[in-house]
């Protein structure tokens, strides 16, 4: 079984180039305006449609992991590539504490890789790490500036 994301894309190239790299697979099937990606680790079926003028991507999408060496994997593609990332460490979000790293596609849909830590209570802190809860996803503006900086 796997996971299928069917995705509209402004420009199928930069697209079919950024999720090679994100996934460390090549297309399985691509055809004028289409592409494909059977991809074996994550369990995805990763359909891509040139559509210029889709009103709507997603917010973001993510891929869980069970152990911090998956999750190191992942970042070391990701920073090794020179895709746009973020790291973040100790972080609560979604009612968890969890690491993770964000990887920016070349028209902005946000991925995270991320690992569980713990569940958490409360997704309002009121200091410290916890302070951020409620801005965790919102990483545009963060991961944005990782043209002039490698790793944010």
């Amino acid at each position: 079984m796997r996971l299928q994301l069917a995705l509209n894309v402004r420009d199928l190239d930069s697209a079919v180039d950024f999720y090679s790299k994100l996934f460390g697979v090549e297309p399985r099937k691509r055809k004028p305006g289409y592409a494909n990606f059977a991809i074996a680790e994550p369990p995805l079926k990763l359909v891509l449609f040139e559509a210029p003028s889709a009103g709507e991507r997603l917010n973001h999408l993510g891929v869980e992991v069970f152990d911090d060496a998956d999750l190191s994997r992942a970042e070391q593609r990701v920073k090794t590539s020179g895709l746009q990332h973020l790291t973040e460490n100790d972080t609560i979000c979604c009612h968890a504490r969890q690491n993770k790293v964000w990887a920016l596609e070349p028209e902005g849909l946000r991925w995270e890789w991320y690992r569980v830590i713990e569940d958490v209570k409360s997704e309002k802190p009121s200091s410290g790490v916890e302070a951020a809860a409620e801005d965790c996803c919102d990483v545009d503006s963060r991961i944005s500036c990782s043209q002039s900086t490698p790793n944010l």
